[in-house]
């Protein structure tokens, strides 16, 4: 079936420095809508951390958009507790996540409607894959390896 191309979209990091998804054209990306409150999407930060460490040299960028979790300070100090070595995206004004979130549903004909939702994107920028729910880092992997 035809691979969907990966909408853009910018957003901000934890320090408030503007990402797009087309700087990040060329690498393999994970990208994961998820919040600092949803248990299901804690429970995958262990094995996104141990990807970035293992693949990232291979060009796997993890990103992960952070839905409601209240001010960059707050996303901060949670990713430090977490060890979290990978890039955290938050709003620039108020809702860009939210608008990021739909437009990921209406280009997939899916509406996200629960977190952890996650893409993989390949080097083109394709959607390769999307998984509702958390996953392990052996299932990532598997499905990551053909495009790393």
């Amino acid at each position: 079936k035809n691979a969907i191309l990966a909408p853009d979209f910018t957003l901000a990091d934890l320090n408030g420095e503007k990402v797009s998804l087309s700087d990040l054209k060329g690498k393999v990306i994970l990208l994961n809508f998820w919040g600092t409150w949803c248990g299901p999407c804690k429970r995958e930060i262990p094995d996104f951390v141990s990807l970035s460490k293992k693949h990232k040299k291979n060009g796997l960028e993890i990103i992960g958009v952070t839905l409601s979790s209240g001010s960059p300070k707050k996303i901060q100090d949670f990713s430090e507790k977490w060890n979290i070595n990978y890039t955290l995206l938050t709003d620039i004004n108020g809702n860009e996540t939210q608008s990021v979130t739909a437009r990921y549903g209406q280009a997939t004909s899916q509406p996200i409607t629960g977190i952890p939702t996650t893409f993989i994107i390949d080097r083109d920028g394709y959607i390769r894959q999307r998984y509702v729910g958390p996953r392990s880092e052996e299932v990532f992997y598997r499905d990551l390896e053909p495009y790393l």
